[in-house]
């Protein structure tokens, strides 16, 4: 009787340790847009947005398309690597499994994707902001019914969560005319707009578990070739530009005014909008020798809005700041994610993960093969 109470006793004992050691890694819940979807809109077989054909992640992995809108790395795998955080799985990738989520967190990030649910529209298919949420309260359910009420609040307690959308709010959705949007609101009006849905949003994030929130903020999006193309003169849309810099400082004290009010939460804003802002316009001074075309273009057919296996690309991809008509390249995301690293002061979490590939072991453009 003895013998059965002490193995009884042993087997609880050792099952706790294991339900710790499954929960006791900090994992991250990525929402966003193009900027850090990882494979979703791949899985979106109706999806206009996609990632899926060469050159996208020729500088990634085995080179080959993996969803990611750019040519290496995004910002968060970037943030990720440095503070020992894994690199979260696309929620619609096929192998995604609880055991999965609670070693590597999950991706919900969809390009084409906003705060609003009509943005992007014409994308066909694509994750908004709301349906990441609604997806994401699917994954608290299976890992409440795996972890038990409490490891599982503690869970997603521990968890860094990382919020990248707006910019499609503005240049695929308020700036196109075929949007009721763009006639429904003005400037003002409409930034207050996505800030009341965006803080719907997060308080329902907020209810379901996340504590430890970083908001990216937007960059200079006038700036990005496909709005330089756009106007008459080749330069930046000061307008658009202007609705960033509203956007983010509607954003900081959203942020700001919800850290107060709910319990234990940590809500953070992450503005590089002045050193991307000084590097478009200076790009030499941060090894750029381009920061106004895209590195991958059909030559003279602008735009060309997205990257294909007939596109031709730039001699060198570490010293363009674009690598499509919308997306930053791996160069920029690192420069980025090193900017956002300084000013949230990140520090290491879990053990440290594998050094990024340097730019020299970069491949080779196919034109130089």
């Amino acid at each position: 009787m003895k013998f059965s109470v002490v193995l009884t006793l042993l087997l609880v004992s050792l099952v706790g340790i294991a339900i710790q050691g499954c929960h006791g890694k900090v994992v991250q819940f990525i929402f966003g847009d193009s900027l850090s979807d990882v494979g979703n809109n791949m899985h979106l077989s109706r999806s206009l947005a996609q990632a899926s054909l060469p050159y996208y992640g020729i500088d990634f992995g085995n080179g080959l398309p993996n969803g990611r809108f750019t040519n290496g790395r995004t910002v968060a795998d970037i943030i990720g690597d440095s503070t020992g955080l894994p690199r979260p799985p696309a929620f619609l990738d096929p192998s995604l499994t609880e055991d999965v989520i609670l070693e590597n967190g999950v991706n919900y990030a969809s390009g084409g994707g906003g705060i609003l649910n009509q943005t992007g529209g014409y994308f066909i298919e694509r994750l908004s902001f709301w349906k990441q949420i609604e997806l994401f309260q699917g994954t608290t359910k299976l890992i409440k019914k795996k972890l038990g009420k409490q490891a599982a609040a503690k869970f997603f307690q521990d968890a860094r969560f990382v919020v990248c959308l707006g910019s499609n709010d503005f240049i695929n959705n308020y700036l196109m005319p075929v949007y009721s949007d763009s006639w429904t609101y003005n400037d003002q009006t409409f930034v207050e707009y996505l800030m009341e849905t965006l803080q719907k949003q997060l308080l329902v994030l907020h209810n379901l578990g996340a504590r430890k929130l970083m908001l990216f903020g937007l960059g200079p999006m006038g700036c990005i070739p496909l709005q330089r193309v756009l106007g008459t003169s080749g330069k930046c849309q000061e307008r658009t530009n202007k609705l960033a810099l509203s956007f983010n400082k509607a954003a900081n004290e959203t942020l700001i005014n919800l850290e107060r009010k709910l319990p234990k939460a940590s809500f953070r804003f992450g503005d590089a909008y002045d050193v991307l802002d000084d590097v478009i316009r200076n790009p030499f001074k941060y090894g750029f020798s381009n920061a106004d075309s895209p590195c991958c273009s059909l030559g003279n057919i602008r735009p060309a809005l997205t990257c294909i296996p007939a596109s031709t690309l730039c001699a060198d991809r570490t010293k363009y700041f674009f690598w499509d008509e919308y997306h930053p390249s791996d160069s920029a995301n690192e420069l980025i994610a090193n900017e956002l690293i300084k000013k949230f002061g990140f520090i290491g979490v879990n053990a440290p993960a594998p050094a990024p590939v340097s730019a020299s072991a970069i491949a080779p453009s196919p034109d130089d093969e």
